[in-house]
C-alpha cells in the first residue's frame, strides 16, 4: 500500500447504537478473531489511506482508535445519513477532495477495496463484491452539495444519491467479503 492518497479521506461510520446485537457490549467492541470488530475496519482503512477519521455515536470506542480523529455525531439516532453528513462537512473543513466511506461493522473489507475506491476517479465509486453493491463507498467533492440536497430516508447513507443519478455512479470490482456485523449470530458465524 502507498498511502499516496493525500487529499483523500477513509471514513468510518461508527456512530449506529447496533440494536440488533443483543449482548453486554457494542458489537463494535465484541471480540472478532482477537480483537474488537472495528478494530479490523479501523486497520484495513489505515493500511489504505494516510488520513482516516471515525464518526462516532453511541458507543465510546475512544480506546480503540489510536490517535485517529474522532468526530461526534450528535444526531447518530436519526440514521447513517446524518454520520455521512458530518463526514463531509469535516471533509470540507479539511480541504478534502474525496472521501471513501466504509462501516466499522464490515471487519472483512480488505485494504485493497479501501484502495480501490480511493484509486477510482468517478463521483461517486461503489465497491462491489460477486457483482453486488457493497462497501466502501466514495464520494468526489464534486457531489457532495448533491448528497445535502438529496432528500433520502434517513439510514440509506449515499444510496438514495446514487438511486436518482446512477449516470454518476462508477462500480468498483473488489475481492473479499462484504458482510457486516449486526447480530450475535453474525458474528458467530466468523468466530
Amino acid at each position: 500500500m502507498t498511502k499516496a492518497h493525500t487529499t483523500t479521506l477513509g471514513v468510518i461510520l461508527a456512530a449506529g447504537s447496533g440494536s440488533r446485537f443483543v449482548a453486554p457490549e457494542h458489537k463494535l467492541l465484541a471480540p472478532l478473531r482477537g480483537k474488537p470488530v472495528i478494530s479490523h475496519a479501523l486497520q484495513a482503512a489505515q493500511e489504505a489511506l494516510a488520513h482516516v477519521v471515525v464518526i462516532t455515536g453511541a458507543a465510546d470506542i475512544s480506546a480503540l482508535l489510536h490517535g485517529v480523529p474522532a468526530v461526534h455525531n450528535p444526531d447518530w439516532a436519526t440514521g447513517q445519513r446524518s454520520s455521512v453528513e458530518c463526514a463531509l462537512r469535516y471533509a470540507r473543513e479539511h480541504s478534502y477532495d474525496a472521501v471513501v466511506i466504509g462501516l466499522g461493522d464490515q471487519p472483512f473489507i480488505s485494504p485493497e477495496a479501501w484502495e480501490s475506491l480511493a484509486d477510482s476517479d468517478g463521483a461517486i465509486s461503489v465497491a462491489t463484491y460477486n457483482g453486488e453493491r457493497g462497501n466502501p463507498v466514495r464520494m468526489h467533492s464534486s457531489v457532495w452539495d448533491l448528497f445535502f440536497d438529496t432528500p433520502g430516508k434517513p439510514d440509506e447513507g449515499a444510496r438514495a444519491l446514487m438511486h436518482l443519478h446512477p449516470e454518476l455512479v462508477r462500480e468498483v470490482a473488489c475481492k473479499g467479503i462484504s458482510a457486516d456485523i449486526d447480530t450475535t449470530e453474525d458474528l458467530s458465524k466468523w468466530t
